[in-house]
This record gives C-alpha cells, sequence and structure tokens, in this order.
C-alpha cells in the first residue's frame, strides 16, 4: 500500500488488491452482484440493488455514482444514504481537470480517505469534501469504473466513522467496480440515447406544429385566389398557384406525419378506446375525403369495397384514421398516375380489416422486413424518387399494436402492392376486462 505526503490518504494499488482472499459470504454476494447487475434495466434499479446487497460485508452508510460525460466534468447521477440531509447530490459536478479524482481514473486505483474532517482542514478548497463532512461523513473509498480502458466513471462508498476502511475492504470494493462498470456503461448509454431521442421528439413537435397553422393558411389562401374571389387570372398564374397549394398541402402532410411521431414516441400516444365506432364512416371515409384532393391530382381512381352493414369495434377512431390516412396516401403517392386504387373493409366475428391496394411499383420481396421500421424506406430507385419519410407506417405500425392488431404488406414489384391492418371488434385485450 503506498501512501501521500497526507497520512490520511491511501492509494491502493490494482494488483495488491486483486490477491486478497474473500470469505464464503463475500464471495457468495459478489456472485449475487454480478448476476444481478448484469441484468438490471436501469441505473437506479442497478445500485438500489448494490447498496442493499453489499451493506453486510462493507461499513456504509453512503453510496454514490458519478460518471464522466462529454464535456470533461465528472456529475453525481445516483445517491442513496441513510440518513436524510444529503447535500451532494443528483446533478452535482466538476472538472475532472486538476482534480484528484483525475488521478484516480487515470491510474486507475482506488482512494481511500481516512479522516475527512483533517483532510479538508489541509484541503480547504474542496466543495465537495465540505459537503460530505458536513453530512456527518468521515471516511470515504473510491473506485475507478473502467470498461475496456475507458474512464466511465467512480464508485464513492462513505462511512461517518474514521479509519472505517482497510486493505479488504479496498479488494471487495474494486471486485464490485470491476462487476458494475459494463453494466453501468450499458444503462447509462441507454438513458442517453432515450434522453436525446425525447428531447429531438419534443423539438420536432415544436417545429412541425409551428410550421402547420402557416402552411394550412397558405393552402387556404391559395384556394382562394383560385376560385376567384381576388379576381379572374391568368393561365400562368393559376398554374404557379395551384402548384404553391400543392407543395403547401404536400409539407403539410409531413407536418402530420412528424406530430403523430412525435405523440408515438413521447409516450403521448394514447387510445381513447370508444365502444360503437364505426370503422367505414367514422374512419375510412374520413380518410378518403381527406386524401381525396392528391388522387384528383394524380388522375386516380378510387374504388370502395365496402359491407352493407356497419362495421363496428372498439377503438379510437383519430388514431385509426390516422392509419387509414397514411395507407390511402401512400397508395396515391407511391401508385402509378392515373392508376387504380382500392379500399376494403371487412368484418368476421372477432376482427375488422382494412385493405388498400394500388397498381403501381410494388416493392421487392427481399425489403419486406424494412416496412413499419422509424425513418426506413424501401430502396428501389422508384421509390426514392417519391419523396416520403419511413414515418407513416411506423406510426401506424404503432397504432394497430396500441389496438391489439396486426399490420402486414404484400406486392408483386412491378404490378402492385398492398397494406393492410387487422384489429379486435372487441378492443385490446386490456380494455375486455372487467
Amino acid at each position: 500500500m503506498s501512501k501521500t505526503h497526507e497520512d490520511m490518504v491511501v492509494y491502493q494499488e490494482i494488483g495488491e488488491a486483486a490477491g486478497e482472499r474473500f470469505s464464503s459470504e463475500e464471495r457468495r454476494v459478489l456472485a449475487e452482484v454480478n448476476q444481478k447487475v448484469a441484468a438490471g434495466r436501469s441505473l437506479a434499479e442497478v445500485m438500489d440493488f448494490l447498496f442493499d446487497a453489499t451493506r453486510g460485508i462493507f461499513p456504509c452508510d453512503r453510496l454514490g455514482l458519478a460518471l464522466v460525460e462529454e464535456s470533461g466534468r465528472l456529475a453525481s447521477h445516483w445517491v442513496r444514504a441513510d440518513y436524510p440531509d444529503v447535500l451532494l447530490g443528483n446533478g452535482y459536478a466538476e472538472d475532472l481537470k486538476g482534480s484528484t479524482l483525475e488521478a484516480v481514473l487515470e491510474h486507475g486505483r482506488p482512494r481511500i480517505i481516512a479522516d475527512l474532517p483533517t483532510y479538508l482542514e489541509r484541503k480547504p478548497g474542496s466543495r465537495s469534501t465540505r459537503l460530505l463532512v458536513r453530512e456527518g461523513v468521515r471516511s470515504s473509498l473510491t473506485c475507478p469504473l473502467v470498461v475496456e480502458g475507458r474512464r466511465v466513471g467512480v464508485l464513492f462508498r462513505s462511512s461517518r466513522q474514521v479509519h472505517a476502511y482497510d486493505r479488504h475492504q479496498v479488494a471487495l470494493h474494486q471486485a464490485v467496480a470491476e462487476r458494475l462498470g459494463q453494466a453501468v456503461e450499458k444503462v447509462w448509454l441507454l438513458a442517453r440515447a432515450e434522453e436525446a431521442t425525447r428531447a429531438y421528439m419534443e423539438m420536432l413537435a415544436f417545429v412541425s406544429h409551428e410550421l402547420k397553422s402557416p402552411l394550412s393558411s397558405l393552402v387556404m389562401d391559395s384556394r382562394v385566389l383560385l376560385d376567384g374571389y381576388a379576381g379572374e387570372m391568368d393561365e400562368v398564374a393559376r398554374g404557379k398557384v395551384a402548384g404553391m397549394a400543392r407543395k403547401a398541402e404536400g409539407l403539410i402532410n409531413l407536418v402530420r406525419e412528424y406530430l403523430d411521431l412525435a405523440r408515438t414516441e413521447g409516450g403521448a400516444l394514447k387510445a381513447a378506446m370508444t365502444p360503437g365506432v364505426d370503422l367505414v364512416s367514422d374512419v375510412v371515409e374520413s380518410a378518403l375525403e381527406l386524401v381525396a384532393p392528391q388522387a384528383e391530382a394524380r388522375k386516380m381512381r378510387v374504388e370502395r369495397r365496402f359491407p352493407d352493414q356497419p362495421v363496428r369495434l372498439t377503438g379510437d377512431p383519430e388514431l385509426l384514421r390516422i392509419v387509414a390516412v397514411n395507407l390511402v396516401s401512400n397508395a396515391v403517392k407511391y401508385g402509378r398516375e392515373g392508376g387504380l386504387v382500392r379500399v376494403t373493409v371487412e368484418q368476421d366475428d372477432a376482427a375488422a380489416a382494412v385493405a388498400v391496394w394500388n397498381e403501381g411499383p410494388g416493392f421487392p420481396a427481399e425489403q419486406r422486413s424494412k416496412l413499419f421500421r422509424r425513418f426506413s424506406r424501401l430502396q428501389t430507385p422508384e421509390l426514392l424518387r417519391r419523396p416520403g419519410t419511413g414515418v407513416g407506417l411506423y406510426t401506424s405500425w404503432k397504432v394497430v399494436q396500441l389496438h391489439g392488431g396486426r399490420m402486414d404488406a404484400d406486392s408483386v414489384e412491378g404490378e402492385w402492392a398492398e397494406f393492410r391492418f387487422r384489429v379486435p371488434v372487441a378492443g385490446p385485450p386490456e380494455t375486455q376486462r372487467p
């Protein structure tokens, strides 16, 4: 064991700690930590388990985890203590550069501070030490978390007694840290990815919402001009205004898709299950009405195959309308100009189904697995020439899943494509429970 010029600070070499012998109880706890930590789904779950599982083999009144952030700062992300007045909590951060913890991470050596009040007297500028002493902490054991050479963070174990840790506890703490490193990095990266996705979706929803009103106003003004309310226009002007309206409508459809995606990914997609929804009049006909201008612009024929009797089901008509609009608008957008779009509604005792078929390029069978993925587009020259985001089908799939249904597609490349969904008439299983 090597000491600094300050007697209360001890750095433990890795090689020395590795040779320590553990009792049968300590080996049992380490084995349990190894098993449970690897299966942890969140940082809080992993650390709460670690705190509870290891207290019997360690002096421990406080356990903390700090992670190295991209900015080069070390930030506290989890703290748990036996006492209520935690002053150095989540969110506390300091620059690593020039700090004593930089050496802990750089050299991969655990550190003991055996007497924190005395250490603070000699280093009065240490804010973190001052806060810990105010909490009543008197000694600490710090261990770096390093995964395949990457400096992930630091694990802090603290006691309200001075000189609580020795060489044996260092070895135990280091063994725990070795098991913890990869699990912490995994859940931390997942949490950061989820946070980035959430922030992206919030921005997407905000921008899309701000674009929706001016685009709708632009379309309305274009229609007013085309209907002659502001005076007659020559054919060149009418063509320009009609083109502006079409482009604005295309952008409105794009905005709608992104708003739907933001709802889906942001957790705001909740189905208001309503009994007695008429699948034809409340959902499909409304979708056809919305898409009619696009179909007319491309001179496409729309054929309806609906049953004579209403198709009733329990579902959210607004969300199901999103699915129907996406399928019909895709059929119009990707279908052959002047071709046929056929919409079929069917029902049996258990479920109702909608299928949208169109003449057109279809898609190759080997790319079928790419359907219903977020931002995924089929990679064929014909389809890539058409504007699209790969968002609409993904959102539709999520809505159908929310209704306890299934979504599928078939095609003969170069001839036709059909997309369909099927949902239980009684709603998803949870809505059927008493």
